[in-house]
C-alpha cells in the first residue's frame, strides 16, 4: 500500500516515535528481529522494538538506497554506519488495506552489525 509506505517514510524520517509507530502497525503486527530468536507479536511489542532499532539506527548515518513495492508488499535496502561499523539491511513490510503494516523483518549484514545491532538493541530495551 502506498500510503502505509508513505507513513513508514514519514515515520523513519521522525525518528520512529513509538506513538507514531503504534499509529502505523495492525493490532496484530507481528517484527521479525535479526536479533531476536522469537517474532514479536501485537502492536505495542512491535512499536516497542522498532522505535528502539530505529532510534539506534539514527544515531548514525542512515539512508534507503533501493526500494521495491509490489501491491502491500514492499522491500527497502538500507545502509548505515554506526560506531564506524557499516551497517547492510533491508527492510520487509507487508500492509494491510489500511495501509498498516502487518508483517516487518529487518535482515543486517555482515555478522559485525548485527552483532553490534544486537548489543545496542540490548542496551535500549533495558533503558526502557
Amino acid at each position: 500500500m502506498q500510503l502505509g509506505l508513505a507513513a513508514w517514510h514519514r515515520a523513519m524520517l521522525a525518528g520512529c516515535p513509538e506513538d507514531l509507530l503504534t499509529e502505523l502497525l495492525a493490532d496484530d503486527a507481528v517484527f521479525h528481529s535479526p536479533v531476536l530468536h522469537t517474532p514479536q507479536v501485537g502492536r505495542e511489542a512491535v512499536a516497542l522494538h522498532l522505535s528502539a532499532a530505529c532510534r539506534i539506527l539514527a544515531l548514525g548515518r542512515f539512508a534507503y538506497v533501493r526500494e521495491l513495492a509490489d501491491g502491500p508488499e514492499a522491500a527497502l535496502e538500507f545502509e548505515a554506519t554506526l560506531d564506524g561499523v557499516a551497517v547492510n539491511g533491508v527492510h520487509l513490510l507487508r500492509f494491510d488495506l489500511e495501509g498498516r503494516i502487518v508483517d516487518a523483518k529487518v535482515m543486517v549484514r555482515p555478522f559485525a552489525a548485527a552483532d553490534l545491532l544486537w548489543r545496542k538493541m540490548a542496551e535500549a530495551l533495558e533503558d526502557g
